[in-house]
């Protein structure tokens, strides 16, 4: 059968900060091949995935040789002989060798790397991108990108207490456009940041690191570059947080240094409350931290009705805390990370629970990311409605942003943009009628 898995390997390769990472590579008995790379988060839920490394003084401890050693010597050899067409029996299969509740003994990036390796080698084995091969004969939307423009927290020196400062254009009404306005906006923020004196290079992610007094005047900024770069802030342009309040949670207290503030979950939620008054925020992620669930509940009661209300940590692509979340009234919209789950299967199953409480789903990339494709397709084929990729700079972005335009060009005719649909009823119907 052209699809029965004949070998397999994996190899240490280099991730975006320059530390190991693990590449798997599956061929199949009809000659097709498979080659995924697992990427690496610097903010990390406690329930996510974790991955394998070796420790020790070697690359400062983040060596993946134990990974690899997974994949080549013991992952192979129940693999072999499978069909790579049956994802989900391939996954279970990896999912009981590990035989943990978080892939510790085999590490997320040797199963991550694994388990897209064979979903693109069975792509390859029907002849179809893999956008394609996911959604079958059934027509799917192009992602609503969401970009970067300042990175905080841990993806800049915590620089910035709030870690993402993006930017979403629902009304673009194209890949292409969005990427677009987003240039625009992403070399205008550059120019309001050396017009002040405050340009100091890029964060991990690509963005511009903050070099900001206080959280707020970054939001300032975000408005100030859109409009300088020619549009209409939350009527063209919308700005998105990622707040990534775990990092900002210790000894039961929430801990803003760049605004000297130390607060409880009420007076956390009432600070991002204000911030989403003041300002065009269509989309705030992990406003509280990941195991705050009155928290949660109080911000998305709050806030739900007219802006996106994202679990990460929180939900850490986990389709059972994704029900437990829905129970009680927090989030409407769950971040999918493969590597967070360990396993395409368990990354789809978290994003089909979500869509089944009528929530937003957003396919994501991580801090430390590589040239790999793969979210790209998994956010068309899936139909995801959106896609955070990080910024508009570094080629292991771009690569993703360039991917979505081939797709885009490839659908032709049938291209559907998600835009306003991307998110949850009742956002989508709030921006229709502002629209209108």
């Amino acid at each position: 059968m052209k699809t029965t898995i004949a070998s397999l390997k994996a190899r240490q390769i280099w991730d975006s900060r320059g530390r190991p990472t693990v590449e798997a590579e599956v061929t199949l008995a009809g000659g097709a091949v498979g080659r995924a790379i697992a990427p690496a988060g610097a903010s990390r839920g406690a329930h996510e995935a974790v991955d394998l490394r070796d420790g020790g003084e070697r690359f400062g401890g983040m060596g993946v040789d134990g990974a690899v050693a997974a994949i080549n010597e013991t992952l192979a050899k129940l693999l072999v002989g499978q069909d790579a067409a049956d994802q989900s029996a391939i996954d279970a299969a990896i999912i009981a060798s590990d035989n943990t509740p978080n892939k510790a003994r085999h590490g997320a990036n040797a199963t991550v790397s694994l388990s897209m390796a064979v979903l693109h080698a069975a792509a390859a084995a029907e002849g179809l991108p893999l956008w394609r091969y996911l959604a079958g004969e059934a027509d799917v939307r192009l992602p609503l990108p969401e970009i970067q423009i300042f990175g905080g927290g841990a993806h800049a020196g915590r620089r910035t207490d709030i870690q993402d400062f993006m930017i979403m254009t629902p009304h673009a009404g194209s890949v292409r456009r969005a990427l677009e306005i987003t240039a625009d906006v992403y070399r205008a923020a550059g120019e309001v940041m050396a017009g002040r004196g405050q340009l100091s290079g890029t964060a991990d992610e690509g963005g511009w690191w903050p070099n900001f007094n206080s959280n707020e005047e970054a939001l300032v900024a975000m408005v100030e570059s859109i409009e300088k770069a020619g549009y209409r802030p939350g009527v063209d342009v919308y700005i998105s947080l990622d707040v990534a309040a775990n990092e900002l949670f210790e000894d039961g207290s929430y801990r803003l240094p760049l605004d000297n503030a130390t607060m409880d979950s009420g007076a956390m939620v009432d600070r991002v409350s204000r911030w989403a008054a003041t300002y065009p925020i269509l989309s705030i992620e992990d406003p509280v931290s990941q195991d705050d669930m009155a928290g949660m509940a109080d911000a998305t009661k709050r806030l739900g009705e007219t802006i996106q209300m994202i679990g990460d940590d929180f939900l850490v692509t986990n389709a059972a805390r994704v029900d437990r979340a829905a129970a009680e009234g927090a989030c409407n919209a769950a971040l999918i990370k493969v590597n967070q789950a360990g396993t395409v299967s368990e990354a789809k199953a978290a994003l089909d629970a979500a869509r089944a409480q009528g929530w937003a789903t957003i396919v994501s990339a991580r801090s430390g990311e590589t040239e790999d494709l793969t979210i790209a397709h998994l956010s068309t084929g899936w139909d995801a409605g959106q896609l955070k990729v990080g910024s508009f700079a570094r080629s292991e972005r771009m690569a993703k942003w360039n991917e979505l335009l081939r797709i885009e060009e490839a659908m032709g005719s049938r291209a559907r943009f998600a835009g306003i649909d991307a998110f949850p009823a009742s956002v989508a119907a709030h921006l229709k009628a502002s629209r209108a």
